[in-house]
């Protein structure tokens, strides 16, 4: 497609929680509860009017179906403020310092002050019927690989319950996840195209793991992208969680906006095969009201300057690469594992960083995938008995992967059985099975080598003897 001839307007909205307490009390952010909830209570719609003094027009849409709304919920991650039986405690002032953190690496301007303020919840998702938000930081950018693309805003909200089940005119939630701190990051519509797209999710997603703050796991993060083409209405996707996805998907969308031009915008749910599908009308700015129960924050250049912050992800990578002469697939993975790699290389000063790097990433993962071995019954002793082994000579890097499966079918390493073999008696032997069989091709004296010595001898080293006794 020519996306500059079709008009394309592409940005983004990245959803990402925060680790830690909740954003206004004192809960801790447990999530992903599937025990039975400990009591459960019910609310209804009923639609205020916003800042402007008009009401919605989203949510007079959602009002219209009469919904009830039922809430599961927990004693140990829930409390009155999520119930909206209690004001909203203090807000975190670990979770607003990420924010400013995060801000200052997406090059953004922090707001003096910072006002909380209610943006009406349509859904149910929220008890209350509001969502708290604060604006943080404005026109921030990042640099991409086609251009910088502006990052408008960045703020800090509530996150919302989780959606269980729905049933006639009654929609289940569980309430586990409110509240849980949130950044929401909006891009400008500077993305060029959808492979665009997902390259500038995928920078911001790093930036963000760069901080060590964030939750991790499925549902942590999730990409929302607003779009239009021909100068039609803004179109907004919801429910990115796979990077992957975001191309596909787009183009799909380009593809139903083309047979099915909109005279209003709308919000859609991304489904499995990339389609999409209506949600509710786009929500107007009438859906905004300042938050009475929590004070202004004052941010101060001082604060700013105490704010010390991190590495980038890609810059770790690079310094692994190029400390340690791994490849970048390695390098990527010890990073995300969050694997202190220098601690390793001292410990094991005698082992290439190379071979402790495939005995902590890539063997386990062959392992996994080849064997079918539940890697994760390993524990990060193991690993050091395994490495201290190697370091020491007493044993060659062919003795790893059975010294693990040993580990995870017998729950024992015998590390006698797979001890270094004499590198003289070994020469003797391969002289001698060569001029025995001497019509054998080197494949198979090696089969008969490695049977007998599996786990003890280096397969470079075989071949290299019997190479030099066949000439």
């Amino acid at each position: 497609m020519d996306y500059q001839k079709l008009s394309f307007k592409c940005g983004l909205e990245i959803h990402q929680q925060l680790s830690g307490k909740k954003l206004f009390c004192d809960c801790p952010t447990i999530t992903n509860k599937t025990e039975a909830p400990d009591f459960t209570i019910k609310r209804t719609l009923n639609i205020t009017a916003g800042e402007s003094g008009k009401k919605d027009v989203a949510a007079e849409f959602e009002q219209e179906k009469n919904k009830t709304f039922v809430y599961e919920a927990y004693k140990d991650c829930n409390c009155l403020v999520e119930l909206d039986e209690e004001p909203p405690h203090r807000i975190n002032q670990e979770a607003l310092q990420t924010a400013l953190e995060v801000s200052l690496l997406l090059n953004a301007q922090i707001v003096d002050e910072i006002q909380v303020m209610r943006k009406i919840v349509i859904d149910g998702s929220n008890v209350s019927g509001f969502q708290r938000t604060a604006l943080i930081a404005i026109n921030g950018y990042i640099e991409t690989s086609k251009g910088k693309v502006k990052v408008p805003t960045i703020c800090l909200e509530e996150e919302a319950a989780k959606k269980i089940e729905s049933k006639g005119n009654e929609v289940v939630y569980r309430l586990d996840r409110l509240g849980i701190p949130l950044l929401e990051i909006a891009t400008a519509p500077d993305v060029k195209d959808p492979e665009h797209a997902k390259e500038t999710a995928s920078l911001i997603g790093m930036i963000l793991r760069s901080t060590g703050k964030m939750k991790r796991g499925l549902g942590t993060i999730r990409q929302d992208i607003n779009l239009s083409i021909n100068n039609q209405p803004r179109i907004e996707l919801k429910g990115f969680q796979d990077l992957r996805s975001i191309p596909k998907t787009v183009e799909k969308e380009i593809e139903r906006a083309l047979k099915n031009p909109k005279k209003e915008g709308e919000v859609r749910k991304v489904n499995p095969d990339f389609s999409s599908s209506y949600l509710r009308p786009l929500p107007g700015s009438a859906r905004m009201y300042p938050e009475t129960d929590v004070p202004k924050i004052q941010i101060t250049l001082q604060q700013l300057k105490s704010i010390k912050l991190p590495e980038l992800t890609t810059n770790k990578v690079k310094t692994l690469e190029t400390e340690y002469k791994l490849p970048k697939y390695l390098a990527e993975e010890i990073i995300q594992e969050e694997i202190d790699f220098e601690e390793y290389t001292k410990k094991y000063a005698s082992l290439q960083p190379l071979t402790i790097a495939k005995v902590l990433i890539e063997i386990p993962k062959e392992m996994k995938s080849r064997l079918k071995l539940d890697v994760e019954k390993l524990t990060p002793q193991e690993y050091e008995k395994v490495l201290d082994a190697l370091n020491k000579n007493k044993i060659n890097e062919e003795a790893v992967i059975p010294l693990f499966q040993e580990q995870i079918e017998k729950g024992t390493m015998n590390f006698e059985h797979y001890k270094k073999a004499d590198s003289l008696a070994l020469e003797s032997e391969i002289k001698q099975l060569v001029e025995k069989h001497k019509g054998l091709s080197l494949n198979a004296l090696m089969g008969m080598l490695m049977a007998k010595y599996r786990g003890k001898i280096e397969g470079k080293t075989v071949i290299q003897l019997i190479q030099k006794y066949k000439k």
